[in-house]
């Protein structure tokens, strides 16, 4: 058993990479070969690490601003990613989409965006019941692409550790590109026009965003005039930092792709930058929890309607116990027209007790609801909506909304209800691609960001 060494502070708990396996856990698939599973796992151990300690400190550093209102946190992705549709355009997409929002956000917030993608690792999803029956057959219910298939099919729907190995590799690839876009040139602010996708252009939010871009273009040319270009230029205008994070579900997987940070000699997830637990898996003597309170990386917790501020405080001293800025991200995700009830009170616990926390709000977990044609879906209304409330809940408390957590993707897809382009219940069926839940397409996420960019601005007058 790897244990931590005994000048570790939470030594004491006798954390190792595989104690939660000693602990309840939920969510977790029935593997039938278990020597198989073993196989896989062991093989995982030996691949080289997806992410670095050192990336995940610096994502920590920029998380702990955005705790103290001095940045503002942007995560947004697939639902669940796909084997069936990866493909570089996909990730160049939705990569495109997230440095529009972010753009938008700091230009009117005057802060900078801490960019992490739900990719290169979001392939595992929670489900509210381990069985799915369609017309009298029951099957063991779709768990994402790293564990079984989404074919209702009894072979498809068979949990097979391979897939893990899999998953890994599209991981690896995501990453690969993702560095090279971010790394290489495609996030200079000198292409900022180049970052709209084509099916976007009709959107009426598309002039603002070009004004946008002809303001920020007229401010480069301007700097050099004054000299300030090619290796003149500062590095910052020429590439971005972007981080992967996922739901620390699959624990086989996870801890296989733990190492010992050969810096510090802490334990790290390479698997993500970020990893967060989910309002199923949040009990504070689970397995969920204990394997993410021994890692080093920055951690999410997620906070749905109902919780409660004393166990919140609990969980929050298990995840957090030296009160470290950076380390906690609690994503509330309350539903609209639910926020003043359910997150006023935990913003006022949690600043009266001095937690240090980075608050994200989720608008989309909380709002999803069947449409009249059998889909489900959301209402963009409601994502805005309650985007709005968690700013005033914020606003009233003297607390810092830290940043969003959006489902959302650069294709053209029809699976939330209304925006700019105004999707309707039977629109839904014409590009309706999710594996899982639906997400905004990228007219709905820009204006989703302009709203954001708003409520920043009137933050930033004040």
């Amino acid at each position: 058993m790897k244990t931590l060494p005994d000048t570790s502070p939470i030594a004491p708990k006798r954390w190792s990479f595989e104690s939660w396996r000693d602990k309840p856990v939920k969510q977790l698939p029935n593997y039938k070969d278990a020597s198989k599973l073993a196989e896989v796992e062991q093989a995982l151990t030996k691949m080289p690490p997806l992410v670095f300690a050192g990336e995940a400190r610096r994502l920590k550093s920029q998380l702990a601003d955005a705790a103290q209102g001095n940045a503002f946190v942007l995560q947004g992705g697939d639902c669940a990613e796909s084997f069936a549709e990866f493909s570089s355009t996909k990730i160049r997409d939705t990569f495109k989409v997230l440095l529009q929002m972010s753009l938008i956000m700091t230009f009117a917030g005057k802060l900078p965006v801490v960019k992490m993608g739900r990719m290169a690792g979001q392939f595992a999803k929670p489900r509210s019941s381990d069985f799915e029956e369609i017309n009298g057959v029951s099957l063991p219910s779709y768990r994402g692409d790293i564990i079984n298939n989404l074919d209702f099919t009894a072979e498809s729907r068979e949990p097979d550790p391979e897939r893990m190995m899999k998953g890994y590799h599209q991981a690896a690839a995501t990453l690969n590109l993702l560095r090279a876009f971010s790394q290489g040139g495609f996030a200079d602010l000198h292409k900022v026009h180049k970052w709209t996708l084509d099916f976007v252009t009709e959107s009426p939010l598309t002039a603002r965003y070009e004004a946008l871009a002809n303001e920020i273009q007229n401010a480069l040319t301007f700097m050099e005039t004054c000299g300030m270009k090619g290796d003149k230029a500062p590095e910052v205008l020429r590439t971005t930092d972007f981080y992967t994070c996922h739901e620390a579900l699959l624990l086989p997987y996870e801890e296989a792709l733990t190492r010992i940070d050969s810096l510090t000699g802490d334990p790290y997830a390479t698997s993500a930058h970020f990893l967060w637990v989910g309002a199923r898996t949040n009990q504070d003597d689970h397995a969920q929890v204990e394997y993410v309170r021994g890692i080093k990386n920055p951690l999410g917790l997620k906070c749905p309607p109902g919780l409660d501020p004393d166990d919140l405080l609990r969980l929050i001293d298990t995840l957090n116990p030296e009160n470290e800025m950076g380390r906690l991200t609690l994503i509330a995700r309350m539903g609209a027209g639910n926020v003043e009830e359910n997150l006023a009170p935990l913003l006022r616990r949690v600043k009266q007790e001095g937690r240090a926390v980075t608050w994200v709000c989720d608008p989309m977990h909380g709002n999803i609801r069947k449409s009249t044609s059998g889909y489900k879906t959301r209402r963009f209304d409601d994502i805005l909506s309650e985007v709005k409330e968690f700013f005033a809940a914020h606003n009233t408390e003297g607390t810092h909304p830290g940043g969003i957590h959006i489902e959302m993707t650069g294709q053209d897809v029809t699976e939330c209800t209304g925006g700019a382009f105004d999707v309707t219940d039977e629109d839904l069926s014409n590009r309706y691609h999710t594996h899982c839940d639906p997400r905004l397409n990228a007219a709905q996420a820009l204006e989703l960001s302009f709203l954001v960019a708003d409520e920043l601005q009137a933050r930033a007058k004040k």
